[in-house]
């Protein structure tokens, strides 16, 4: 744990205290997210019309999550977050290693899950937020191992004590925490 704990220090900035709380029928409760620095700076019109696209695709895709964080007692928001983080909200992206969907599920996961088809968004999203919460539960609701086990697996974050020191993985924890915030603050 505690190897986990200087893992996400290091990659976070000073107060990164991310606490959880269990609110019963509520679901769980994230706070103390603390705001990460910007994205990388790039064109500002590039930039305007990326936002343009994804929150569109945001939408177009509000009511299966709404509904998935609402059956799993997560925040939409961190749902909304993974999601533009795994695949911009792209429902036919492939990754290079095959995972599928919105929220990129590996064909072994997504078997295990129950899915029979990855590239329907609905059942995608409810796979991939009960993939989610079980991570959660597993790592008494940390939400950086959590995170960290979606992206590398389960086995990469036990192997290693903690964050597993891949760059793909350091560098994917904080981007989805950080837009978590950015989104749990524009619905504040």
């Amino acid at each position: 744990m505690l190897l986990a704990v200087l893992a996400v220090a290091a990659a976070l900035p000073a107060r990164a205290d991310i606490t959880v709380r269990d609110d019963g029928e509520q679901g769980l409760v994230f706070g103390n997210v603390e705001a990460l620095p910007a994205p990388e700076a790039g064109r500002p019109d590039a930039l305007a019309a990326r936002s343009r696209r994804l929150r569109a695709e945001r939408q177009k895709f509000a009511a299966i999550v709404r509904s998935a964080a609402q059956a799993h007692g997560l925040p939409e928001a961190l749902l909304q977050a993974l999601i533009e983080v795994e695949s911009g909200f792209d429902a036919a992206a492939v990754s290079p290693r095959g995972a599928v969907g919105l929220m990129q599920l590996m064909p072994g996961t997504a078997r295990d899950l129950g899915v029979h088809d990855a590239r329907d968004p609905a059942a995608n999203v409810e796979a991939g937020t009960r993939y989610l919460k079980r991570l959660l539960a597993l790592y008494g609701n940390d939400l950086a191992l959590a995170l960290a086990a979606y992206n590398a697996g389960p086995a990469a974050v036990n192997r290693s004590g903690g964050l597993p020191r891949n760059p793909e993985t350091q560098a994917y924890v904080p981007r989805v925490i950080a837009r978590y915030h950015r989104l749990q603050s524009a619905a504040d």
